[in-house]
């Protein structure tokens, strides 16, 4: 049953840098800008990139799973740049991430869990 358990939990963590890596995407044109969400290097949390076609805001909105609204994020106005967001401060469970940008919006639902050691995991539903 440890094995097992284990077993399951090594599985999802693979799969958990696979899919965080992955980019998000979007129906429709060419114009449209890039997201993806990136896990961090470092640190225990994810990165969401942007790849603009044309240089404006975008902002990154993290809800509960409830629809409250946690934390709110002007990106940088530039035509493209990486942002890092730290989990440690989310309790257990599910949220939405939502990424708004000029010419598109990128929901996706992530969870965090406790992967057994001290530190907190997460990963994106596809």
């Amino acid at each position: 049953m440890k094995k097992s358990i284990t077993l399951a939990a090594l599985l999802l963590a693979i799969g958990t840098s696979v899919l965080a890596a992955a980019p998000a995407k979007s129906a429709g044109h060419h114009s449209q800008d890039e997201i993806s969400f990136v896990p961090l290097k470092s640190d225990n949390g994810f990165g969401v990139k942007i790849d603009k076609q044309v240089a404006g805001k975008s902002i990154v909105i993290i809800y509960d799973n409830e629809g409250t609204v946690l934390f709110k994020d002007l990106l940088s106005k530039g035509a493209s740049g990486t942002k890092g967001y730290l989990i440690n401060n989310l309790a257990y469970g599910d949220y939405t991430v939502e990424v708004f940008s000029k010419s598109q919006v990128v929901k996706k639902q992530m969870h965090i869990y406790d992967d057994g050691g001290q530190a907190k995991s997460y990963f994106f539903f596809q």
